[in-house]
């Protein structure tokens, strides 16, 4: 059983049964209206910022909030947006500003600037993604992009101190937004 209550699927040895290459979600099921995505590669160093910043999340949003990290995925992020009102969407960029800096797109209410991720890690970057889903038709009401941008994502590196202090601050954005939208119940 998860923190949260809710019955995992691991095995009586405690191994989780999970395709490899499946995203790594919170045991609710994917019909909660909002959600928190962390993205990246847990074995390139800053790129593992968005994962990290999702498993830090895990225990301490509500539950009411379902949070995903999602390491390497494409097009199947519009998957894990589908049927959600809001999105939290956090990853590494590389646009070459300074290591550290944090990033905050509002990406539902136009365009993103492609600049910004000029590049992925992923078969499918952010851009890519959030612009297909908006073709589509199935983007999210609101989807909020953070990219914390990344001083290294050479494999086998660790977090870069920068991207730490970072990451740390972009949780806590997170916290206070998702703390905001409940009491406003601005969905």
């Amino acid at each position: 059983m998860t923190c949260d209550g809710v019955e995992d699927e691991s095995d009586e040895h405690g191994v989780n049964s999970e395709t490899p290459g499946e995203s790594r979600i919170s045991r609710k099921s994917r019909r909660a209206s909002i959600r928190i995505i962390g993205l990246g590669n847990g074995f390139r160093g800053d790129d593992a910022a968005g994962l990290l910043a999702a498993r830090r999340l895990q225990g301490v949003v509500g539950e009411h909030i379902e949070v995903i990290e999602a390491e390497m995925v494409g097009v199947e992020l519009l998957e894990l947006m589908k049927g959600a009102q809001v999105v939290w969407l956090i990853d590494a960029v590389c646009s070459g500003q300074a290591p550290g800096k944090i990033h905050r797109l509002e990406a539902s209410s136009g365009l993103m600037a492609s600049g910004l991720f000029p590049r992925s890690t992923h078969a499918v970057g952010v851009v890519e993604a959030v612009e297909l889903a908006r073709t589509l038709g199935v983007l999210p009401p609101k989807v909020i992009v953070y990219g914390i941008e990344a001083a290294g994502m050479e494999m086998g590196h660790p977090l870069s101190p920068h991207v730490g202090q970072a990451l740390n601050e972009v949780v806590q954005l997170i916290l206070q937004e998702t703390e905001h939208l409940a009491c406003t119940n601005s969905i």
